[in-house]
């Protein structure tokens, strides 16, 4: 159960919620079960996967996600702290699985995500600021589905050294009228095989931080809008931060520019498939 730090108010973000109840490897075993492809899947191979995570104050958060969400704080420096990560990656061959699937796409992606718990359902899930896309096809999302991605210019430069098991160069810059972005850090090399702080034991991190299979988020008509994704388990890499610059956050004052530098933590995976199970719906708040 997460504490409450020092000049918080208590409130619901700070009790502990219907998915601490169950194992951590229960829950990530039954995310694993193979789901029925729909008409408008997509699968895509993600290169250059990095969650740069940060710890916050549940308060900043709480005026930008819906209600039906709680948001979870976890016991991080002797203060209780909710979780958002950044997370770059390339999309390669980004295609749909049944319609088409000759046609495929290459292109740079960016979620803003933090990480919450449904209390419909108790699930441990996730919360899109949004995402930015370095691919047209954000324009005939956004029309269709309404769906809250923002058009990007993406130049990444991410060196993988195979027989090392580590980037030589971790670097993405990003130019977007929503949400530019920096992103240079350093590969330790060194496997995740232990909790990161705040959590008990490490599939408890690899079930919070690596593998909500459900996320939503406010679409562009200002209603809740949902879909998921379906993936196996990563085996990331620990990084450190060379330099880090996210001016949406900033903007949304969920995070202050000296923090930026010092995240919770960083984790990095080369390659990765995934299945995103489209088309999103609209769902109740």
């Amino acid at each position: 159960m997460a504490l409450q730090a020092k000049g918080e108010e208590p409130g619901t973000e700070d009790r502990p919620h219907a998915a601490e109840l169950r194992p951590a490897g229960e829950i990530l075993r039954r995310r694993l079960v193979p789901v029925p492809v729909r008409p408008l899947d997509i699968a895509s191979e993600l290169l250059h996967f990095a969650l740069v995570t940060y710890a916050v104050p549940a308060r900043r958060l709480r005026p930008h996600i819906s209600e039906r969400f709680e948001i979870p704080t976890f016991e991080i420096d002797g203060h209780a702290r909710a979780l958002l990560s950044v997370v770059p990656f390339v999309d390669q061959d980004f295609h749909f699985l049944r319609l088409a699937p000759f046609l495929r796409f290459r292109f740079g992606q960016t979620n803003y995500r933090v990480y919450v718990v449904d209390r419909h359902s108790g699930e441990q899930v996730v919360w899109f600021f949004g995402t930015t896309l370095g691919s047209p096809l954000v324009w005939p999302a956004r029309w269709l589905w309404r769906i809250p991605w923002h058009r990007a210019r993406y130049e990444v430069a991410c060196e993988y050294d195979a027989a090392a098991r580590r980037y030589r160069r971790f670097c993405y810059r990003v130019r977007s009228r929503w949400a530019d972005a920096e992103i240079e850090v350093e590969d330790t090399g060194a496997p995740l095989e232990s909790p990161l702080p705040g959590f008990r034991d490490l599939e408890e991190t690899l079930l919070v931080l690596t593998h909500p299979v459900e996320g939503y988020f406010y679409r562009l008509d200002g209603r809740l809008g949902t879909y998921s994704v379906s993936h196996p388990v990563m085996a990331p890499t620990l990084g450190r931060p060379r330099r880090l610059r996210f001016p949406l956050l900033e903007r949304l004052a969920v995070l202050r520019p000296d923090e930026a530098a010092s995240p919770h933590s960083i984790l990095l995976t080369p390659r990765i498939p995934f299945h995103i199970h489209m088309p999103p719906r609209r769902c109740a708040d």
